[in-house]
């Protein structure tokens, strides 16, 4: 009844308001670090930072003592700047490096220094100037080599097919794959199964595993000395210089 003319009227039923349900959001995802991965690189970080090596200063020669993580240091004999960084080598280039750290040429890297000064060496590509390392040398690739290369363990990888067409010197080298050109070796030169080396090799041992192949001249036991192309000249003895007792060689008849 309302209360105003007094007159009957039938309440309508209220309309439930329709809800309308909320879509749901769709944020990016993001790619959770796992806890192993994470751990791994902080042991990672602080083993780097805790390691140390000893590095000969270039110009004087001095040895220290440097922490992993360095990237660069001075010498406290000379003052000389070392440079301890990586270089890794992906496309051509052709400036000079000296560092005490690692150098990598990738497949795809070309490098033409006229110097090149590292500790460790990894090649894939193309290397077309010197290269002195003081510890190893890998070589992972196929071609020919123009430049002179110095190291004191070489290993050339399987798969691997190089010339070289200056003298290879080495304290030791080990051949995987194929090899050809002049050794000049310290200690020992080992060829592996399937390997093959042709050349001439003067070393202080030489050890060819079955299967693998060397043709070339060797010398034995004389590793130490330089080539005969270094040597000056007029170094033969004289008759007058022959110890006491050794009779001069006859001409052969």
């Amino acid at each position: 009844m309302c209360r105003q003319c007094g007159s009957h009227f039938s309440p309508s039923t209220p309309r439930s308001a329709s809800v309308i349900p909320a879509r749901p959001r769709f944020e990016p995802r993001t790619q959770a670090s796992s806890p192993a991965r994470s751990l791994m690189q902080r042991f990672d970080g602080l083993w780097k930072s805790k390691r140390t090596s000893v590095i000969e200063c270039f110009d004087c020669e001095r040895k220290q003592e440097v922490s992993g993580a360095a990237k660069s240091t001075i010498c406290p004999s000379c003052s000389a700047h070392i440079d301890l960084s990586g270089y890794k080598i992906s496309t051509s280039f052709s400036r000079s490096i000296r560092t005490r750290g690692e150098l990598h040429v990738t497949t795809k890297g070309d490098l033409s220094s006229s110097s090149v000064c590292c500790r460790r060496a990894l090649i894939e590509g193309r290397l077309r100037g010197n290269l002195d390392c003081t510890e190893s040398l890998v070589i992972k690739t196929s071609g020919k080599i123009p430049g002179k290369l110095s190291a004191s363990q070489m290993i050339v990888e399987k798969r691997a097919d190089v010339q070289f067409f200056r003298h290879v010197r080495v304290g030791s080298i080990e051949i995987r794959g194929r090899m050809s050109g002049e050794i000049v070796a310290d200690g020992l030169v080992t060829i592996r199964k399937h390997a093959s080396l042709e050349g001439s090799v003067t070393a202080k041992a030489i050890s060819v595993e079955k299967g693998g192949t060397f043709s070339g001249q060797l010398i034995i036991g004389k590793g130490g000395l330089q080539q005969a192309e270094l040597l000056p000249a007029g170094t033969a003895a004289s008759p007058q210089e022959l110890p006491m007792g050794l009779a001069q060689p006859l001409p052969a008849t």
